[in-house]
C-alpha cells in the first residue's frame, strides 16, 4: 500500500512537530531566527554546532551521503523494487536504508519507480521523513532530484514541465529564468523535494558535446551566467536549494562522463574567461549548493584527478579564490569518469579530502560508509573535517525550513502542481524560445488554405520523463488542434531506405511535409530522407527537436526551426509558430558552424528570423 498522506494534516500516524523539535533538541533557539522556511539568513550556528556534537560518528557518516533506493513507498514498495533494494543496497526499502545508513538525502530517479505522480511523490517523501525522524536522534532527509527541464526531467505529467536551458537561452529573458525557477520550485517543494540539481552553470562551446548541449543556457559566458543567477533566485526564494553544476565546467568536452574520462584543455586563462563567470554569478546569487564534474582539467590540476576528487579545485579554487562556503555535491559516484582512476572503496574518502560535503549515489553504499569510516578511526580524515562538511549540509536544511517543517501536506499539491496558470507560463516561455532559422520564399507561416494536409515525419527519440510523445505524433495533434489535417508517420534516428521511401511516397500525397530532425551528423540517414523529401516539391519545414546545429547539414530545406528539445511543450510551441498562431522571437544562443568547413560560422549567436 501507499504511504498515507493523512499524517500531513497533523495526524498521529507521523512524529508532530513538537516531536521532531524534541528530537532534534538543541537547534530549535537556532531555527527561531530563521523567519519563513525559504528566509535567507542563516541560522545561528551554535544550535547546529550542538546538534552535531552529539552525533555519532556513524550519524555523521550518513549524513554525507545522498542515495537512491527503488520504490513508489517508503515502507511498502513494489516486490520488484524490494528485490532491486536488496540486490544494490542491502535493505528491502528506503525506511531501512535510512536506519541503517542514516543517510542524510535520498535522490529520486523515474527509473527507481519513485515519480510516478505528484501525490505518490508527496507521500513518499513524508515516508522517508517519517521514517527518520522517528529513529533516535533522527533528523530530516534532503531530497533530492534532477529537474533541469527540458531533456532531462525526473518528474512528469501532471507537473510543469518547462522548456530546457538552452530554449531558455534562446529566448534570453532573465524574467523567463526567474520564473521557471519560482514555478519549478514551487512544485518540487509541494511535493517534498528541496534540493534541485539545477541549473546547468556550464558554458556548451563544442557542438560536438555528448552530455551537456542543449542542456546548457549557450555558448556566452555572460549571457549563461545571467540565466544561471535568475534561475537560481526563482528556485530558492521557493524554498528549495538550486544547485550549480558541473564544476568546474563541462561545456566543451567530446566524452561523456558518465561512460568515460574526459579532459577539458583550456588553459587557467581561457577557463577564468569562459567556464568560471556562470559559477561566480551562482555564488554571487547565494546558491545553495554547486555539484563537482567527473573530468580532469590539467591546467586547473595536473595531477589526472577529476575535478571531484581535486583538492586544488575544490577546495583551492572553488572555497578559496571564489570564496564558497556552501554545500559541495558530487556527481554520481556511479559515473566512469570519478571509477577510472581509483576504485569505488577509495573515491568517497578522496572526495572529502578534495572538499566534498554530500556524496552522491555511490554504486555500492555499504562500500563507501565504511570506507569513510575506516579513513576516520585510521586517522586518514579527521572526524573535525566530517562536522564541517555535516554542520554545512545541517545548515542548508536548517534554511530550507526542514527542521520546523519536514512533511508536506497533500492539499498543497493539489493548489500547487501543474495549475493552469503554471502551465501556462511554460507555454509562453516556450514560445519566446523556438527560433526560426531559415524561412526562404516565407514558405512560414504555414498557410491552412494554400497547404491543410500536412504530413510529419521524423525522429521520435525516447520520450523526456513524464511527457506523452512521440514527437512527432504531438507536432502532428497540435498542427490538427490548429486546423490543419495532419497526419504522423515516425521514421526514427536512422532511417533505412524502405522507410525513407515510404515517406517520400507519402509526402508527394500532401500539401506540406514537417520533419523532425535529430543530431544530425555527416553519415545520418536523415540526411538521405530530408534531402529526398525536399526533391519531391512538396514544401518541407523542419524542426531541430534537440541541437540546432542539424541545419548546418541541411542546406536545402526551405524552412527551418530549432525548437531545442521534444518535449511536448517546446514541440507544441513550434506547431503554433509554424502555423502563424505566434511568431518566432528566439535568437541563437550558439554558434552554428558550416558543416563542409567548421572553421566558418554558419549562423552567428543571436541570428533568428521573424515574421
Amino acid at each position: 500500500m501507499h504511504d498515507t498522506g493523512t499524517a500531513s494534516t497533523g495526524s498521529t500516524a507521523q512524529p508532530s512537530r513538537r516531536t521532531v523539535l524534541a528530537a532534534t533538541a538543541g537547534v530549535t533557539a537556532a531555527l527561531a531566527a530563521t523567519g519563513p522556511a525559504h528566509a535567507a539568513a542563516a541560522p545561528d550556528d551554535s544550535g547546529l554546532r550542538a546538534l552535531v556534537s552529539r552525533m555519532t560518528l556513524e550519524e555523521k557518516v550518513g549524513q554525507l551521503f545522498v542515495m537512491r533506493v527503488y520504490g513508489h513507498s517508503a515502507t511498502a514498495p513494489d516486490q520488484a523494487d524490494i528485490d532491486a533494494n536488496l540486490k544494490e543496497i542491502g535493505v528491502r526499502t528506503a525506511a531501512e536504508l535510512i536506519a541503517r545508513y542514516r543517510v542524510g538525502g535520498i535522490i529520486y530517479f523515474t527509473w527507481a519507480h519513485n515519480t510516478r505522480d505528484p501525490h505518490q511523490i508527496a507521500d513518499l517523501s513524508n515516508g522517508i521523513q517519517r521514517a527518520s525522524l522517528g529513529l533516535p536522534r533522527g533528523l530530516p532527509v534532503l531530497v533530492s532530484t534532477d529537474q533541469e527541464h527540458g531533456i532531462v526531467a525526473r518528474v512528469g505529467e501532471p507537473a510543469t514541465l518547462f522548456p530546457g536551458a538552452m530554449a531558455v537561452g534562446a529566448a534570453g529573458s532573465r524574467s523567463d529564468a526567474r520564473t521557471l525557477g519560482r514555478v519549478a520550485g514551487r512544485e518540487l517543494r509541494a511535493m517534498g523535494i528541496r534540493q534541485d540539481y539545477s541549473p546547468v552553470a556550464d558554458v556548451n562551446v563544442n557542438p560536438a558535446n555528448p552530455v551537456i548541449g542543449v542542456r546548457s543556457f549557450g555558448a556566452d559566458p555572460q549571457a549563461v551566467s545571467a540565466l544561471v543567477a535568475a534561475e537560481v533566485a526563482g528556485y530558492q526564494r521557493s524554498g528549495v536549494a538550486a544547485t550549480a553544476k558541473h564544476f568546474p565546467g563541462h561545456g566543451d568536452t567530446n566524452v561523456d562522463s558518465h561512460t568515460g574520462f574526459p579532459t577539458i584543455t583550456h588553459s587557467r586563462e581561457l577557463w577564468e574567461k569562459l567556464d568560471a563567470p556562470p559559477f561566480r554569478a551562482a555564488i554571487a546569487a547565494g546558491i545553495d549548493s554547486i555539484m563537482t564534474a567527473h573530468l580532469m582539467v590539467p591546467a586547473l590540476d595536473d595531477s589526472g584527478d577529476p575535478a571531484t576528487l581535486s583538492r586544488p579545485i575544490l577546495t583551492g579554487i572553488l572555497r578559496e579564490r571564489l570564496g564558497y562556503d556552501g554545500v559541495v555535491v558530487t556527481d554520481s559516484l556511479g559515473m566512469e569518469g570519478v571509477r577510472t582512476k581509483y576504485g569505488d572503496e577509495r573515491v568517497p574518502v578522496l572526495a572529502l579530502k578534495a572538499g566534498v560535503d554530500q556524496l552522491l549515489n555511490p554504486p555500492d553504499l555499504d562500500l563507501a560508509w565504511n570506507a569513510v569510516l575506516t579513513a576516520v578511526r585510521e586517522g586518514e580524515l579527521t572526524e573535525e573535517r566530517l562536522d564541517r562538511s555535516v554542520l554545512r549540509i545541517l545548515r542548508l536544511k536548517a534554511k530550507l525550513g526542514l527542521f520546523r517543517e519536514p512533511y508536506v501536506r497533500l492539499g498543497d499539491v493539489e493548489r500547487t502542481v501543474g495549475t493552469r496558470s503554471h502551465r501556462a507560463a511554460a507555454d509562453r516561455i516556450a514560445e519566446r524560445s523556438t527560433t526560426l532559422l531559415v524561412n526562404e520564399g516565407r514558405l512560414l507561416p504555414l498557410s491552412r488554405r494554400r497547404y491543410p494536409r500536412v504530413l510529419v515525419v521524423g525522429a521520435d527519440p525516447a520520450s523526456p520523463s513524464g511527457t506523452t510523445g512521440p514527437p512527432t505524433g504531438v507536432l502532428a495533434g497540435a498542427l490538427s488542434d490548429l486546423g490543419f489535417t495532419a497526419t504522423a508517420s515516425s521514421t526514427g534516428t536512422a532511417p533505412t531506405a524502405a522507410t525513407i521511401a515510404k515517406a517520400v511516397a507519402a509526402a508527394r500525397d500532401v500539401d506540406a511535409v514537417v520533419v523532425a530532425t535529430y543530431n544530425v551528423g555527416a553519415g545520418s540517414s536523415q540526411r538521405t530522407l530530408v534531402e529526398q523529401l525536399v526533391a519531391t516539391g512538396t514544401p518541407v519545414v523542419a524542426v531541430a527537436i534537440r541541437n540546432p546545429y542539424d541545419v548546418a547539414q541541411l542546406p536545402s530545406v526551405p524552412a527551418y526551426l530549432a525548437a531545442y528539445s521534444w518535449t511536448d511543450v517546446e514541440v507544441r510551441a513550434a506547431a503554433r509558430v509554424i502555423a502563424g498562431r505566434v511568431r518566432p522571437r528566439g535568437k541563437l544562443p550558439v554558434p552554428v558552424q558550416r558543416a563542409d568547413d567548421p572553421a566558418q560560422v554558419l549562423y552567428p549567436i543571436g541570428h533568428g528570423l521573424t515574421y
